[in-house]
Parts: structure tokens; C-alpha cells; sequence
């Protein structure tokens, strides 16, 4: 079975050359070859059901960051934070935690304003913790979501994505 050396997915057929691919071996894998199909969407897996691809990623990291966003997580001083805006409105802002309370929401006040109808004027807040920042829910109407998990209060671990309304910012904690 060949596998993608660098955990990249690829769109439609858009395949690895010879140098990306590395062989699994062992115990004949190497020799089977199974037909995907010709549904881009779907992947027939032996044994198994028809998986939706677009709900699988190969990478258990946080998603790649820009040359410039990397310097920037890189140059955090301790005991600080950044959120990168994901998905939604304004794709690609960042926002510094640096404050011991940070709100957000669509009140114009808001330490992070976002704008939408789906963000509660007062939504959440990213309050500092002895490891980092913890976000908490503060009686939104539409939740505050942790990896796609509805939260109260919960601690953020590097590579989290916080989602507020239709946003989705990922979490970065400066270097301790």
C-alpha cells in the first residue's frame, strides 16, 4: 500500500510522483491495489463503509501556517496568545491574547469584535491560566465550540480551533 510521504491531500486527480510516495511492507500490502471509484468524495475502504473524504485529514497538527503568520506565532512572547482566523469573516486576522480577560463577540466593545449575525453581542471569553488560555462560553445563543465539541469552559491546547458563530480561529500559545 502506498502512502504520501508529507501527509498532504491532494485534490482530483492530482497524484504523488514517484519520489513523494514511500511503500508499506510487511505483509504483501505492498502488492494490493484497490479501485477507489471515480467519486472524488468518496473512498471505498476494504472491510469498511463509504467515508465522506472531505471529513478526514491526513495531518493531526494544527493546519500549515503562512511564512508570515509562522513568524509571527514564532515571535510570541510567553505568556501569550494569538488566534488566526481559519474560516468565516475575515479569514486570515489575527488576534493577540495578551490580557488576563479577553472578550469577544459582536458588540462593538468586544477585545474581539466579530461581526455577524451568528456571534452573540457578549459570546466568549479567553481567560490566562497558569498553562496558557482557557475559553469560556459566557450564554451565547448559537454555543462556542471546541474541535467541533460544545464547551462551557474549557483549557486551549496549541493547534485548537475555537469556533464563535461562523468563525473558526486557531489557537497558538506563545513559547513558555
Amino acid at each position: 500500500m502506498a502512502t504520501p510521504t508529507d501527509g498532504a491531500v491532494r485534490p482530483p486527480g492530482q497524484h504523488p510522483t514517484d519520489e513523494e510516495v514511500s511503500t508499506v511492507s510487511g505483509d504483501d500490502r505492498d502488492r494490493e491495489h484497490h479501485d477507489l471509484g471515480s467519486d472524488p468524495t468518496t473512498a471505498r475502504i476494504p472491510g469498511g463503509t463509504d467515508l465522506p473524504a472531505a471529513e478526514y485529514t491526513f495531518d493531526d497538527e494544527a493546519p500549515r501556517l503562512s511564512v508570515d503568520d509562522q513568524r509571527t506565532v514564532d515571535a510570541l512572547r510567553p505568556g501569550t496568545a494569538l488566534l488566526i482566523v481559519l474560516r468565516g469573516p475575515n479569514t486570515g486576522a489575527r488576534f493577540l491574547l495578551d490580557a488576563d480577560e479577553v472578550t469577544s463577540g459582536r458588540h462593538p466593545h468586544s477585545d474581539i469584535f466579530l461581526d455577524d449575525v451568528t456571534v452573540s453581542r457578549k459570546h466568549a471569553q479567553f481567560v490566562k491560566e497558569e498553562e496558557g488560555y482557557a475559553v469560556r462560553d459566557v450564554g451565547s445563543l448559537n454555543g462556542t465550540y471546541v474541535n467541533r465539541q460544545r464547551i462551557e469552559q474549557m483549557p486551549l491546547n496549541q493547534g485548537d480551533e475555537v469556533q464563535i458563530g461562523k468563525f473558526r480561529l486557531v489557537y497558538y500559545r506563545g513559547r513558555s
